[in-house]
């Protein structure tokens, strides 16, 4: 079964499962996960919660413990928040490649599902006729304590976007499209090293050609150790393939880390 994730406090969020419900044959059950109410189509669930989606590590050992199954792939419909206020529809996998300031735990990664997080992007930028944004981002906040592979998908960056009936339409699509689609998917399977936040390098090569990155390390993280640049790697669902760093994007000493990690694990490496 795979599981998308909602909450009852996230604007978007509801946004999303309201145009899942209307449009993509989500139909009402007695099962109740946190004490709302179920929604299911084929092998895919509508969960809601009631709290923030950030801080639910173990989500999927919850979901076990109520629902009594293993969830495959969780997709989490959220908002995005930014002082920019940046219109924009963004995928992303969770984690903290330090300290923990927005759930999860230190240093710890959830698992990524690259494939999925590709197919995300080249469907929201297929639907996308509203003229935002459309990017990963790097990997940043909870939950972090997953063992099953996951991926947020999201509308930003402020109120009057979260609401917007079109975008929910945009990303209720998209997510229906991922869970159909990834495990065919046949990309090439990278981690990401530098750049900024909104990763523009890694979202072209994704948009453009055959790399689906898994977890983006942003300069602002770096220096990286070596313990969390094989973290990430160990932390992705498919097999990962190759290291590729934004060059100008990345400090010194974390290129030459990733650079020595290629040649040791027998990956590519990627200078952009």
């Amino acid at each position: 079964m795979k599981v998308i994730m909602t909450t009852k406090i996230d604007k978007a969020s509801m946004n999303i499962k309201e145009k899942l419900v209307e449009n993509f044959g989500f139909k009402e059950t007695e099962l109740v996960f946190d004490g709302n109410q179920i929604y299911k189509k084929g092998d895919t669930l509508i969960l809601t919660t009631n709290e923030e989606m950030i801080y639910y590590d173990n989500l999927d050992r919850a979901i076990e413990t109520q629902l009594g199954f293993r969830p495959e792939l969780i997709a989490f419909a959220s908002r995005h928040s930014s002082k920019q206020k940046l219109p924009a529809l963004t995928t992303h996998v969770t984690g903290n490649w330090g300290s923990a300031m927005y759930g999860g735990k230190d240093e710890s990664l959830a698992v990524a599902v690259p494939s999925a997080m590709k197919l995300a992007l080249l469907k929201m930028n297929e639907l996308n006729d509203l003229g935002w944004t459309v990017c990963y981002e790097a990997t940043h906040h909870g939950p972090s304590e997953l063992d099953v592979p996951s991926f947020f998908i999201e509308i930003g960056s402020s109120e009057e976007e979260w609401v917007n009936d079109r975008a929910g339409e945009i990303i209720a699509e998209t997510i229906v499209y991922v869970l159909e689609n990834y495990k065919d998917a046949k990309f090439k399977t990278a981690i990401g090293i530098g750049g900024g936040h909104y990763a523009p390098k890694q979202t072209k090569r994704a948009l453009e050609g055959d790399m689906a990155f898994g977890h983006i390390a942003p300069k602002y993280v770096h220096p990286l150790s070596r313990e969390m640049l094989l973290k990430a790697i160990e932390r992705t669902a498919e097999k990962v393939e190759a290291i590729y760093v934004d060059w100008k994007g990345s400090k010194g000493e974390t290129r030459q880390l990733a650079r020595s990690l290629a040649e040791e694990l027998g990956l590519e490496f990627i200078r952009d």
